[in-house]
């Protein structure tokens, strides 16, 4: 984080005042920070738990006040799957320029960590948490409703997105590789299969995915490999003729 740049200014960007300003900063801490500087700080993994089923009953709520009557269960998880992955989060978070804010150890700061897609989602989610136990329900619901309403207008674009086709169709064009797709783990029982991918370009490993199906996981993961080839100045050309 910048010292020069007051937490004050990301208050005002996420529009609420935290009374303890504690809370605020774990959630921008990085284990990589905690770690290095060895003072016992707390790192922001624990509020990024709290924050991640806070964002899904608040999503599962706007969802369904706004498309219950047109859509059914399936759909209905289906867009909010859409809308809390990692690529959403992380956008989320660009827009409220999270990255200038975060604490990183000297490890992550020097490779990019302060745009990386998996650091921004996760400190978003922890902000949310965050602002839960400082406010309440109704504070962090009302975030929730404020930065999301753009992507809600849009949810039932989750129901047609086919990003694996889109991001070979992209990077066959103007990088001359397919993705290849790599299943990384899967736990739970035989009923409620957790699926996690790896998406891997050229050698380089580019994003992750999962989901409670390997096609939904790597779906996720051509998602995110998509907003990573936006930021990185990667032709979007493609979408024109789509």
């Amino acid at each position: 984080m910048d010292d020069h740049i007051p937490l004050s200014r990301l208050e005002e960007r996420l529009g609420y005042s935290f009374s303890d300003h504690t809370l605020l900063k774990t959630a921008l801490t990085h284990r990589s920070f905690s770690a290095e500087k060895r003072r016992g700080e707390a790192d922001n993994e624990r509020l990024e738990f709290l924050g991640d089923a806070v964002l899904e009953l608040a999503i599962s709520s706007l969802l369904y006040d706004r498309y219950a009557q047109a859509f059914n269960e399936g759909e209905l998880t289906r867009m909010r799957a859409w809308l809390v992955n990692e690529a959403q989060l992380s956008s989320r978070a660009r827009e409220l320029g999270l990255g200038q804010f975060l604490l990183l150890g000297r490890g992550e700061e020097n490779t990019g960590g302060r745009s990386r897609p998996s650091i921004l989602a996760d400190a978003f989610e922890a902000i949310i948490g965050a602002i839960y136990l400082d406010g309440g329900f109704e504070q962090a619901f009302s975030f929730v409703e404020r930065v999301f309403a753009r992507p809600l207008e849009r949810a039932p674009e989750g129901l047609k997105a086919d990003y694996k086709s889109r991001l070979q169709e992209r990077t066959q064009k103007f990088m001359g590789a397919i993705p290849e797709y790599e299943l990384v783990e899967v736990t739970g029982p035989d009923h409620e299969r957790h699926f996690k991918v790896a998406l891997h370009l050229k050698g380089r490993c580019l994003s992750h995915g999962e989901g409670r199906t390997k096609k939904e996981a790597e779906q996720q993961a051509a998602m995110a490999a998509l907003d990573l080839l936006d930021q990185e100045g990667v032709s979007r050309q493609e979408h024109a003729s789509g």
